[in-house]
């Protein structure tokens, strides 16, 4: 055990060529970020008005094949306002997965819903089409209205929130099917899977909407930042809007006409958040070479890498590995963070979480398997 951990440590000391604290994933930035930041802050269009919000909105529409983008301040706020697009409303029900960023449970109940959790597949990490499916012939069914009902609850089920998980794409195009035949809107959390994709198709553009994070720990960032994606023009006025503080447009009145959010993004994250963009392909070129010495590592070393999905591009976001069990699990995040290296475990599930722990659910057997399992490990762009 420790051998490995040993061996663990000295490779990725090898290939980050670091012998220094080696976080999971650090951001890059060279002098064109800089300068981009500096003729935003020269035009002193610094806030939510300046040219680079348009144009980093048009670059990612673009690369993931979207008709819209909006820009906002993080991934959270944009899942937030994509649910309300949607019509999520106080005391509807909105699927997800439990193995999950806590954001993506917080963001429903920000619109008073609750979230109803169902497992995801072992292979992709994602939202299980055959769990999903399962939970909805079991407790759904279709009203005279056309909105589909939880018979256990009574409340509708107005969307479903699939999360693509450390990069990989989950098996969304059976997710979107499921999805329409019960009338359930489709929100893709892409957070983590931007350069992803998924027979061809970019991660976010099969869902009514989707949002994208630019945290500073994501393939490319803002600081901050988040967006909205969708190829739906009311959904694009509406989130437009609320991220807006729902201000109606006027020369020079203020007037509101409902319950907005300062959500949008400022000019300068913006303008990095644009020259990040310009290296993305770069950046997916470099990560999937990194995949693939790790891929030969563990290999080596008798544990099972995590390997994109059939029919899948990953942007292979964070690696990871699976450990034998989790005594082993948590030995191995001992020893390599106590030696400089940052390791993680999966996010804890939300079903396990006080705030969630009462949330309807169905089995999650695949879900713990993971969290008892897996192991992220040094992930940066590193060139």
């Amino acid at each position: 055990m420790n051998t490995f951990s040993k061996k663990l440590v000295n490779f990725v000391r090898e290939t980050y060529n670091s012998s220094d604290y080696i976080p999971l994933h650090a951001p890059t930035f060279n002098k064109r970020d800089k300068d981009c930041i500096n003729d935003a802050i020269d035009s002193t269009f610094v806030s939510t008005v300046g040219a680079y919000v348009k144009k980093f909105e048009d670059q990612v529409s673009n690369y993931v094949g979207t008709k819209y983008a909006i820009a906002t301040i993080n991934g959270t706020s944009a899942l937030h306002v994509a649910l309300l697009a949607s019509k999520v409303q106080i005391d509807d029900e909105v699927i997800t997965q439990s193995l999950t960023f806590v954001a993506t449970c917080n963001a429903i109940k920000y619109c008073g819903a609750n979230p109803i959790f169902v497992d995801v597949s072992r292979d992709t990490m994602g939202m299980s089409p055959d769990s999903l499916n399962e939970f909805l012939h079991n407790f759904s069914d279709i009203g005279e209205d056309g909105l589909c009902r939880n018979k256990k609850t009574g409340r509708i089920i107005r969307a479903c929130v699939p999360m693509h998980c450390l990069g990989h794409p989950a098996e969304i195009d059976k997710i979107k099917v499921i999805c329409s035949l019960h009338n359930i809107k489709l929100i893709e959390d892409s957070a983590e899977s931007l350069g992803s994709t998924y027979k061809g198709k970019h991660t976010g553009s099969y869902g009514e909407s989707s949002i994208i994070s630019f945290n500073g720990n994501k393939i490319i960032t803002c600081g901050g930042g988040g967006m909205v994606l969708t190829n739906s023009e009311a959904v694009e006025k509406k989130v437009r809007h609320l991220t807006t503080t729902a201000k109606e447009k006027h020369d020079w009145a203020f007037s509101h006409n409902e319950v907005g959010y300062n959500y949008r993004l400022p000019n300068i994250n913006a303008a990095l958040g644009f020259s990040q963009m310009e290296k993305l392909e770069n950046y997916v070129k470099n990560k999937r070479i990194i995949a693939e010495k790790y891929k030969d590592f563990f290999r080596n070393n008798e544990h099972n890498f995590v390997v994109e999905p059939k029919n899948c591009k990953s942007n292979y976001w964070f690696n990871a590995f699976f450990s034998k069990d989790l005594i082993e699990r948590d030995t191995i995040l001992a020893y390599t963070n106590k030696n400089g290296i940052m390791t993680r475990p999966f996010w804890t599930p939300m079903h396990k979480l006080q705030m969630y722990n009462l949330s309807q659910k169905t089995e999650m057997t695949n879900t713990e398997w993971l969290y008892d399992h897996l192991i992220c490990i040094p992930s940066s762009v590193n060139i």
